[in-house]
């Protein structure tokens, strides 16, 4: 069907234009998985944009109408919002499951009700923002073998919370000055971020990347490339805002540059080619 391409073209076209690192890993997947994870990205990319920047209108109205028709979507296999139908096609052709959706949906709701966290609702929103999203594409990665499938659970988890949490040190500024919102629990309402919480923080990433790397190493080929070039990425990434004094992530957002990204992405190639990820 015609529509079936122009949704799967849009939702390619929206992880392009909207992240770069993803876009390159994903192009290093498998042809044939590629679709299914731009439309996971997609998906996460729309709904984290309404609560992130449409500050001139109704966040709560339209997150409830995007989570309406996000369900109706999978229920009855049809959209006409490209990158919904696209997401749904995922969803149906790989059984994932509707407790993931929720708990990612509930997570944007949450951006919506907290500006500061506690343990226990930061833990919540990892859960749903990051960890779910990591499952639903390793329901992709696994093609159906639910053994597999169960057993990188865990590490999938651990990579998609590692992920979220340097975004987190990344967007710190934009998200305490632009939105209003301190998601690490030690860091209390009015209090500057400092280097203790700063090293706190890179500790539990470091954590969640060493048990994470072991996941990589049991995935099959065809995705394990893109995987663990993001993580390289994202190691690089967390190595240089271990590097910027705390004071400074409040100034600028830290980043890689386009040619160190691509030989990171080459490294990770490689690596992965000579079978050294271990």
């Amino acid at each position: 069907m015609l529509f079936d391409r122009v949704a799967k073209d849009f939702s390619k076209k929206v992880t392009t234009t909207y992240s770069t690192s993803f876009s390159i890993g994903i192009s290093l997947l498998d042809q044939g998985i590629r679709d299914d994870i731009y439309a996971i990205y997609a998906f996460v990319r729309f709904a984290d944009e309404i609560v992130d920047t449409f500050h001139f209108y109704d966040k709560r109205s339209l997150l409830e109408d995007f989570c309406k028709q996000t369900y109706m979507a999978v229920s009855q296999k049809i959209s006409m919002n490209p990158v919904l139908h696209q997401f749904q096609q995922t969803v149906n052709k790989y059984q994932i499951d509707s407790e993931l959706i929720d708990a990612f949906l509930n997570s944007m709701k949450m951006d919506l009700d907290f500006a500061c966290h506690s343990q226990s609702s930061y833990e919540e929103y990892i859960v749903g923002s990051a960890e779910v999203v990591g499952l639903m594409c390793l329901k992709v990665f696994v093609q159906g073998d639910q053994s597999l499938y169960c057993s990188l659970t865990p590490y999938a988890r651990r990579l998609g919370a590692a992920f979220q949490k340097v975004n987190f040190l990344r967007d710190i500024k934009a998200d305490a000055m632009g939105l209003g919102r301190q998601y690490f629990p030690t860091w209390k309402e009015g209090e500057p971020f400092d280097e203790i919480i700063k090293q706190q923080v890179l500790y539990d990433i470091r954590e969640d990347f060493k048990i994470a790397r072991e996941g990589i190493c049991k995935l099959p080929i065809g995705c394990k490339v893109g995987v663990y070039a993001a993580y390289v990425y994202y190691k690089a990434l967390l190595l240089k805002i271990g590097n910027t004094p705390s004071s400074q992530l409040m100034e600028a957002r830290i980043r890689v540059d386009n040619f160190s990204k691509l030989l990171l992405l080459c490294y990770a190639g490689v690596r992965v080619k000579l079978n050294y990820v271990r």
